[in-house]
């Protein structure tokens, strides 16, 4: 058995500890901070709670049936890797809510506090989870397919949504609206935790650079000295209809002071935009092979 943390066998013990802690911290921040506060939870569970109103079927029970098909689901779909991750998720991250519900411990009777720590503890276990490929199961599985076909939408966000709408008919149908709305406040916080885990901080920028003289110099110094590609876009403008250069590169925040420095020095009347580049892969962010 090789120790190598490069070998298949630590890759994959590496990964089940990570859902095992995931699990624990999802857990710690569901049944100390949300659950005694009646936060409600969204997804499967909140489907379930909804039914059990109207039939009195175990919400347990209830929980266990919808996973079985989206189960399926993924299986066919991500393979059975994922299938196995998805269900240790999902049961340990349920002994541990059980485990620390015998200790009764409750860490703040502010639902306000609840939904926000709660939310962030919540929110990071689930992004330690999702960061190894797996789930807990219910709609983080529905989340995963959606984001096949709509990829420019962030994992949390897709959460988001789902879970808002399933809170929303909890509230109508049952009439716990005071419930209802610090359960939105803590799937908005969750959903923000689990988007900082598999995403970072978005901390950079994309430029465009348009110099009517000058474009090759602030082409050179962006290169060599700040240390960035540079892509040059053909372009024209619509009223002269002159033929122009546009320089394009993407660029870390902290550099977009140097950058305007630069512009300004070699042509004070060059055209300088600066926009958000949020998920950057290739060379000098992040590796794209690391895509979730």
């Amino acid at each position: 058995m090789s120790g190598n943390i490069g070998s298949p066998f630590m890759k994959r013990l590496l990964k089940y500890m990570a859902i095992a802690l995931g699990s624990a911290v999802y857990a710690a921040g569901f049944q100390f901070f949300m659950y005694p506060n009646a936060i409600v939870s969204g997804g499967v569970v909140g489907i379930a709670m909804i039914i059990n109103y109207f039939t009195a079927f175990p919400v347990g029970v209830m929980t266990i049936v919808f996973n079985i098909p989206l189960f399926i689901i993924a299986w066919r779909s991500f393979g059975r890797e994922f299938l196995i991750a998805s269900l240790a998720g999902m049961v340990v991250s349920s002994a541990f809510v059980d485990i620390f519900a015998v200790t009764g411990i409750v860490l703040t009777r502010d639902p306000m506090l609840a939904s926000i720590i709660g939310g962030v503890i919540k929110g990071a276990g689930l992004g330690m989870i999702y960061y190894v490929g797996a789930t807990t199961g219910g709609v983080d599985i529905v989340a995963k397919m959606l984001r096949r076909g709509y990829p420019h939408l962030n994992f949390g966000t897709i959460i988001l949504i789902i879970d808002a709408v399933i809170i929303a008919a909890y509230a109508v149908i049952l009439g716990k609206y005071d419930s209802a709305m610090y359960s939105v406040i803590s799937m908005f916080v969750v959903s923000k935790v689990i988007d900082l885990a598999l995403y970072g901080i978005d901390n950079s920028s994309l430029c465009f650079i348009i110099s009517e003289n000058s474009g090759e110099l602030i082409k050179e110094i962006i290169s060599g000295h700040i240390h960035r590609g540079v892509t040059i876009l053909e372009g024209e403008g619509a009223y002269s209809h002159r033929q122009k250069q546009v320089i394009m590169c993407v660029i870390k925040r902290p550099q977009i002071a140097e950058l305007r420095r630069i512009v300004k020095n070699v042509d004070e009347r060059a055209f300088f935009v600066v926009a958000d580049a949020k998920n950057v892969f290739g060379n000098g962010f992040e590796n794209i092979s690391e895509v979730r």
